[in-house]
């Protein structure tokens, strides 16, 4: 069941899923009404997903389901958000499972960076501590509102500087 976001519980749960390039404007035209379809439709034991989701900084997807009004989101249901994405991974031909690449803003563009250039990019000074990363870890959506984006000295990635 498609809500806005704003109509869901500040504890809604959320699964983010960052592309290894940014989606040109066509592709996200393409991709926007199917990933609305797949919220509108989205049903956990038969019982509507109260849902949004949408695409973020043309890089991520993000699902939110608000679980206050039924007993969670099975793992079948959630199977099916991760069989979405792959599909739309195979038909644009881009990879959202990497895990491996950090997203960071430098200015107003989302740049990212593999796990073992941290290190080396934070002492060339191409990153430093006040460099604003996406933490796709967050687990709701008041932490996706208030901490997606935080400062590297803030953030779970500091380890990897260190």
């Amino acid at each position: 069941m498609l809500r806005e976001l704003i109509a869901l519980s500040d504890e809604s749960r959320v699964w983010l899923y960052q592309c290894n390039r940014e989606l040109s404007y066509d592709e996200i035209d393409e991709l926007r009404p199917a990933l609305f379809n797949f919220v509108s439709d989205w049903s956990s034991h038969k019982v509507d997903v109260p849902a949004y989701g949408n695409i973020f900084h043309r890089r991520f997807i993000g699902f939110f389901a608000d679980e206050s009004q039924m007993h969670g989101v099975s793992g079948c249901s959630i199977d099916s958000s991760v069989q979405f994405i792959r599909q739309v991974s195979e038909h644009l031909k881009v990879d959202f499972f990497d895990r491996l690449q950090f997203a960071y803003l430098h200015g107003e563009e989302v740049r990212t960076i593999h796990q073992s250039e941290m290190k080396g990019r934070y002492e060339k000074k191409e990153i430093d501590k006040e460099t604003l990363f996406f933490d796709n870890l967050v687990t709701t959506k008041a932490d996706f509102l208030q901490s997606w984006l935080k400062p590297l000295e803030s953030s779970w990635h500091a380890r990897m500087i260190r």
